[in-house]
């Protein structure tokens, strides 16, 4: 099957959608889980969760054209677009409140034994 310039460009969005799931799921494996706590946010479990299936999912729709399915079809879907929608709130929302909590023991890499000097 050919695909055509307009299928290319969806193709690529699927592409740039799974992207950013797999930055967001990234992200949030390396917060520690108090940080979520201290920002008033969900648990990193239930992120952890969810953008681990949203990277699954992702990853399975941009793969899909592989297999011959037209990726207008499958980008106009329910799951793909769940799937962005968890990351992006993920990016917008959730990593701006924890970032602040992220590094808190490494004050720019100067540390001793006994704390920052």
């Amino acid at each position: 099957m050919a695909l055509g310039v307009l299928e290319y460009f969806f193709w690529a969005l699927l592409i740039f959608a799974f992207a950013m799931e797999a930055w967001a799921l990234f992200d949030s494996l390396t917060v520690p889980a108090n940080a979520y706590q201290a920002a008033s946010k969900q648990s990193k479990k239930l992120w952890t969760i969810l953008l681990g299936v949203a990277t699954v999912l992702g990853l399975g729709f941009a793969v899909i054209p592989l297999q011959g399915v037209s990726p207008i079809g499958a980008l106009l879907g329910i799951l793909p677009v769940a799937a962005f929608i968890v990351a992006a709130v993920y990016l917008a929302d959730v990593r701006p409140a924890v970032k602040q909590f992220k590094n808190r023991g490494n004050q720019g890499g100067r540390s001793g034994p006994y704390g920052p000097w």
